[in-house]
């Protein structure tokens, strides 16, 4: 070989030295990076894991504050549905004592008082409606009852039947104390039925007063209406009818203040057009007055044609006016 072959060989052997050095530099250096990255995936999952468990747990305790604070607010819901149901309960049962006691009032005042007088009947008349038929009853109580929902009747029917139904002792009794229960029994069912068509027939008459007021406000608001120039169906709405002052075609503005529209509402035409007579009545006696008589008469002092100094026995006349006075004179004459 040559020298300058083996220098050439020489500095490929050294290259290749420095390549082969710097490859497991690299090498080195990419192994440590790689366990470095190792070692940070490992601590993220650690922490990840970590957070994980604490999140569970947070989520756990709320979990549970959530459902101790629904079973506090159903406890709540519950008391407050309670003490509703026990100040009904309280309530039907004063009302129902004192339906009792009023119903043993007039039971009593029933036995007491006989009527002197002999009541006969007509064949096909009604009965008797009993002292409920009073003509303006509570209105209000009946409104409230109109309002209330069918879970309220349901709930305080069922209270009042609760109250009003007893429990039948009838263990150990024999024929003849059944015989008498049941007579008892059947003299309740009769009351109830005769107060059930007392209360009937007593709606009917409140369900006819307010048609015959409904039907009078009606009228009154009608009349109203008329008056004032309006619709007759103008105070029969929910609302009062709009102050129309002018035509929906005119196409003017309406330059009126709010006094004037409501004097034109509250007086109406017939007023303004009064207003405007007498307006006008006061404008032709002024002028009249300013203008004088239109024509006067040949005597009256004040003609132009007497002289402007008036003295009794001095007053002459033209002679074309006796001319004409006798002319009429004679005519007057001819035709009587």
């Amino acid at each position: 070989m040559t020298e300058a072959e083996m220098a050439m060989e020489e500095k490929l052997r050294k290259k290749k030295e420095e390549e082969e050095a710097m490859w497991a530099e690299y090498i080195e250096q990419r192994k440590k990076q790689r366990s470095k990255e190792e070692e940070d995936l490992r601590k993220l999952k650690e922490r990840q894991a970590k957070r994980k468990a604490q999140r569970a747990e947070q989520e756990k305790m709320m979990f549970e504050m959530k459902r101790k604070q629904e079973e506090q607010k159903q406890r709540e819901i519950e008391d407050k549905k309670n003490r509703e149901a026990e100040a009904k309960r309280k309530r039907l049962e004063e009302a129902e004592r004192k339906r009792q006691a009023m119903l043993q009032a007039m039971q009593k005042q029933k036995e007491s008082v006989k009527p002197n007088y002999v009541i006969t009947k007509k064949e096909g008349a009604p009965p008797p409606t009993g002292q409920y038929h009073d003509k303006f009853s509570n209105v209000m109580f009946a409104r409230a009852e109109l309002n209330k929902t069918k879970e309220q009747l349901a709930e305080e029917k069922r209270i009042a039947l609760s109250l009003r139904i007893k429990a039948l002792n009838i263990e150990g009794l024999d024929t003849d104390e059944l015989r008498k229960k049941a007579s008892e029994l059947w003299e309740q069912i009769v009351i109830l039925e005769s107060e059930k068509y007392d209360l009937e027939e007593r709606q009917k008459r409140q369900d006819y007063d307010l048609k015959e007021l409904n039907e009078r406000q009606r009228q009154i608001n009608r009349n109203k209406a008329l008056k004032k120039g309006l619709d007759p169906e103008a105070f029969t709405g929910k609302y009062p009818p709009k102050i129309n002052v002018a035509s929906k075609y005119e196409r003017r503005v309406d330059r009126r203040s709010f006094k004037d529209k409501k004097d034109l509402f509250e007086g109406g035409w017939e007023e303004l057009y009064k207003q405007h007579l007498e307006k006008s009545w006061e404008e032709r006696i002024k002028e009249y007055k300013e203008r004088g008589s239109p024509k006067l008469m040949n005597w009256d002092p004040s003609n132009p044609k007497n002289k402007e100094s008036y003295e009794p026995g001095a007053r002459t006349y033209d002679a074309d006016d006796d001319l004409d006075v006798m002319v009429r004179y004679i005519q007057a004459f001819l035709r009587s």
